[in-house]
């Protein structure tokens, strides 16, 4: 049984070592206490039965002047045996409520490697996130990003930032390989 719960400051070790295991982008702990004291409602672990951080979901808020509220995952990552059994879609719609309920956010933003298909298949396909547009060499190896977005509510004008005239189709013929 998978139990799903906000991430505490106990946490932020279990979690950067899920992400030293699963993902090429890693991080200083410096960021996950800043995620962690700028916005502890926003991050989510996933347990096992022993209550060892088999996932994560490292969010935030951006805070761009002249944006409407918006959230940001920064991080996803399960435990490759843990993977397939819904664990990244619950850590997921745990913190975009948390971003709605807790910030009113409009949206929520991510980047995806072009070459990761299986995070595009859970974002695009099982999230409902579309691509809202391309960033060139967005990874520190040269790599481009999709930069998804999905809505979260209608902002004032009733335009959706997540589906606006920059979002692309996937054509689902991106080469390369999941990490």
């Amino acid at each position: 049984m998978i139990n799903i719960r906000p991430a505490t400051v106990d946490d932020l070790l279990s979690m950067q070592n899920c992400n030293l295991m699963n993902l090429p982008e890693n991080y200083q702990m410096k960021y996950y206490i800043y995620h962690a004291l700028s916005w502890p409602q926003l991050s989510f672990v996933a347990e096992d039965q022993k209550g060892r951080v088999v996932g994560y979901v490292l969010a935030k808020m951006e805070e761009e002047v002249g944006d409407v509220p918006h959230g940001h995952i920064t991080s996803l990552s399960v435990m490759r045996n843990w993977r397939r059994l819904g664990i990244a879609e619950k850590l997921m719609s745990q913190a975009q409520k948390a971003m709605l309920e807790a910030f009113h956010a409009h949206y929520v933003s991510l980047h995806v490697r072009k070459s990761n298909r299986a995070a595009l298949q859970l974002y695009r396909d099982t999230l409902k996130f579309s691509v809202h547009e391309i960033e060139k060499s967005y990874y520190a190896d040269g790599e481009d990003a999709y930069a998804m977005r999905k809505q979260l509510k209608e902002d004032a004008e009733g335009a959706q930032h997540g589906r606006g005239s920059k979002s692309k189709p996937l054509n689902g013929r991106e080469g390369g390989h999941s990490h």
